[in-house]
């Protein structure tokens, strides 16, 4: 193979190796939304259960990760930032979270079921449970 064609063919191969990771939406990354649900888990139950809170610091060393992540699954910082502003994105993420949180036990206005919840997955040592303390 001749020297031009290999040097227009090795970056042509790395192109399309990083571009569908790119061309995906972020809410198709599993690693960003079910991170995303485990910190609005941490963070709904360190709002309403007295004897727990949310790890803010730890929180926000997370969420940094995510987006960390995100960058070197190839995506933008312009698509990141979409991804975090989309207002319906942030809805749906959400309500899969409270779902969840109720799938474990957790009943809203019996705010005891969520200190409940939160000490089972700190007990579980999870990513809900890493995220309180």
């Amino acid at each position: 193979m001749p020297l031009r064609v290999l040097c227009l063919a090795i970056p042509l191969a790395l192109l399309a190796t990083v571009a569908p990771a790119a061309a995906q939406s972020l809410a198709d990354e599993t690693v960003i939304t079910e991170g995303l649900i485990a910190a609005a888990t941490a963070y709904e139950i360190g709002r309403r259960c007295d004897s727990l809170d949310a790890r803010l610091l730890v929180g926000i060393g997370f969420l940094n990760g995510l987006k960390s992540w995100a960058r070197d699954q190839g995506y933008s910082a312009a698509a990141i930032d979409a991804y975090v502003n989309d207002d319906a994105e942030a809805d749906r993420l959400e309500a899969v979270a409270r779902a969840r949180l109720a799938d474990k036990g957790g009943v809203v206005g019996d705010w005891a079921t969520y200190c409940a919840v939160g000490q089972a997955e700190i007990a579980a040592g999870s990513q809900i449970g890493r995220l309180l303390r």
